[in-house]
């Protein structure tokens, strides 16, 4: 779908009042976000969807007459002719979740208790077309979603500074978390991050992460 001029316009679809809010105030403090509306099922998301042409969806999982993994699938799965972005904001991490739902066109899939950065950044990896998964989710999953190449580069590809950057990306911080970290810029740190993607030739911080477990360079993230 392409992206119109302005804000990118936000729906948020989950059944509890005070969730749907909480994503209001925080995007809505972005200047390039606007929340265009809201729904508290799967039906009324899916109609309210193809009504306002939103930019991008935020699907709970567990809703009211309609799941958001079924929601993701009628609205941005392999057979719709014009996709819509879903971003999966839940609370339930499950492995069979995250399967289904990148397997059926998720740009992303964070955990609502990863915070507001996370979430803001996550809209933004999903307009740039990119991936954004949550921090928390297994090691062994995401491995599995993003198998390395047979000649992945190791470690003495990327410089120090790199390397750091790869394992902070493995850990799940953001760009700005990232500098902050490093006593760095965001914008610094982003442009870090896209070096080390060029070198690692991977598709997205996922496979950023997966290369640094793979090499050492972190540990596995223990559950909350």
């Amino acid at each position: 779908m392409t992206k119109a001029p302005g804000p990118t316009r936000i729906l948020i679809a989950d059944d509890q009042d005070d969730v749907r809010s909480g994503f209001r105030l925080i995007l809505g403090s972005q200047p390039d976000m606007t929340v265009v509306g809201e729904a508290a099922d799967g039906l009324t998301a899916v109609r309210l969807a193809r009504t306002l042409s939103p930019d991008v969806v935020l699907a709970d999982i567990r809703m009211p007459g309609l799941d958001g993994l079924e929601l993701t699938r009628r609205l941005a799965g392999p057979d719709v002719p014009d996709p819509v972005r879903v971003l999966v904001v839940t609370t339930f991490d499950h492995d069979d979740y995250v399967r289904t739902a990148l397997r059926d066109g998720a740009c992303g899939f964070l955990l609502k208790r990863s915070g507001p950065g996370l979430l803001i950044e996550g809209v933004r990896a999903a307009m740039a077309g990119d991936v954004l998964i949550s921090p928390q989710i297994t090691v062994r999953l995401l491995q599995a979603l993003v198998p390395a190449p047979a000649a992945s580069p190791g470690p003495a590809s990327l410089t120090v500074r790199e390397r750091e950057v790869a394992r902070l990306v493995a850990e799940g911080l953001t760009n700005a978390e990232i500098g902050g970290r490093l006593f760095i810029s965001a914008g610094t740190a982003k442009t870090h991050v896209a070096n080390v993607q060029a070198k690692l030739k991977a598709r997205n911080r996922v496979g950023i992460a997966a290369w640094a477990w793979e090499n050492g360079l972190a540990g596995p993230i223990a559950r909350e």
